[in-house]
């Protein structure tokens, strides 16, 4: 009979490929808005286009949380006033600042340029992660890390067509620090109902930089442009910002920001048959880094002795080794299911991922 270690032991193997997934999936979906945009953007401006994919992602998600109300009621945990101030910074920074500041910086810098320089948000938020949000990156994990940034810098650089405006390196920089912020910000919400933190977010983002698109001159396209970029907003910012939000749950900021490193590469290899573009050396070099990469990441062992101390909050879990506790009969039977509960401090030793019940010094 498989006791309580040898449970988790084999849990969390399963857990990372699930939070693996995720973290691809979502890198998937947002790199093939790449290709669609370059589609969509001579019939509109930047900043509406913009704006349409964030309001299509909240708009898309509005719709399914109409239909899985009844169904997923009890199973997340819902939003606290305290959460509210995480989530204003992961509006204002990732859904604003950062798009504003990106596409003011793309204008003053090559191609070539914008595209290494906006690899910068995976190392900023491991760096955050890991000194500011007590994350845990080994050895094993800043090798593959690296190989998967080392890939996406490979797929963008060109001898000699690196150009630069200083101005235009410090915004986009600043562009991928609001996001590293962001991703570190929303990592602190991953326990809430991702659903509704994703469409508020994308709705508000929206909203707001749409306003700004128009109040700058900017005019709505035609019906036939607009529904599409709705279309491409719902699965490429709506569907991947919620599947990114399930990898930062599971994997913490360090390691997700490794696997949507990997956009890049996925919008490179949809800009083939969508722009008819050739796959080329560099692609091959890209696809070989990044593999070994996510390859170490997913196969990362990280397990010791290691202490939870006493706390309370609230979350979708299951009755695992972390959650030993006793309901009342207005509390949700099945499983998954969130409701206030506190957990006993407690020793033991597990393999794990820094979620955020294993934020421990090392």
């Amino acid at each position: 009979m498989m006791d309580r270690g040898d449970s988790m032991a084999a849990a969390a193997p399963t857990a990372k490929a699930r939070g693996a997934l995720c973290g691809l999936g979502a890198a998937a979906l947002f790199g093939v808005s790449a290709p669609l945009a370059k589609l969509l953007l001579p019939q509109t401006g930047p900043v509406v286009l913009a704006g349409l994919f964030y309001l299509g992602g909240g708009l898309g998600l509005a719709a399914a949380g109409l239909t899985r109300r009844a169904r997923q009621d009890g199973r997340e945990a819902g939003l606290q006033v305290a959460d509210w101030s995480y989530l204003l910074g992961i509006i204002v920074l990732g859904g604003i600042v950062g798009p504003v500041l990106m596409m003011y910086g793309l204008g003053r810098v090559s191609g070539v340029a914008g595209s290494l320089l906006l690899n910068l948000e995976a190392p900023f938020t491991m760096g955050l992660a890991v000194l500011l949000f007590r994350e845990h990156l080994g050895l094993r994990g800043i090798l593959a890390a690296a190989l998967v940034l080392g890939g996406a810098f490979a797929l963008g650089y060109a001898p000699g067509e690196f150009q630069a405006q200083s101005i235009g390196v410090l915004a986009i920089a600043g562009a991928c620090l609001s996001w590293a912020i962001d991703n570190n910000l929303t990592q602190r919400l991953s326990l809430r109902d991702p659903i509704v933190v994703v469409r508020i977010k994308a709705l508000g983002a929206g909203t707001f930089t749409l306003g700004l698109a128009l109040a700058m001159g900017e005019k709505l396209p035609r019906a036939d442009v607009l529904l599409p970029a709705l279309l491409v907003g719902s699965a490429s910012y709506g569907v991947s910002i919620l599947l990114d939000m399930y990898a930062l749950r599971i994997l913490g900021a360090a390691r997700e920001a490794a696997f949507f490193a990997t956009a890049p590469f996925m919008g490179a290899v949809a800009a083939i048959p969508l722009l008819g573009e050739s796959p080329g050396p560099a692609h091959v070099l890209s696809a070989m880094a990044m593999g070994i990469g996510v390859f170490l990441l997913v196969r990362e062992r990280h397990g010791h002795l290691h202490a939870h101390e006493e706390m309370e909050h609230d979350h979708a879990h299951v009755h695992d080794e972390h959650h030993r506790h006793e309901h009342d009969a207005s509390e949700s039977p099945g499983e998954p299911h969130a409701h206030p509960h506190r957990h006993v401090a407690l020793v033991h030793d597990h393999p794990h991922v820094p979620d955020l019940h294993h934020r421990h010094r090392h």
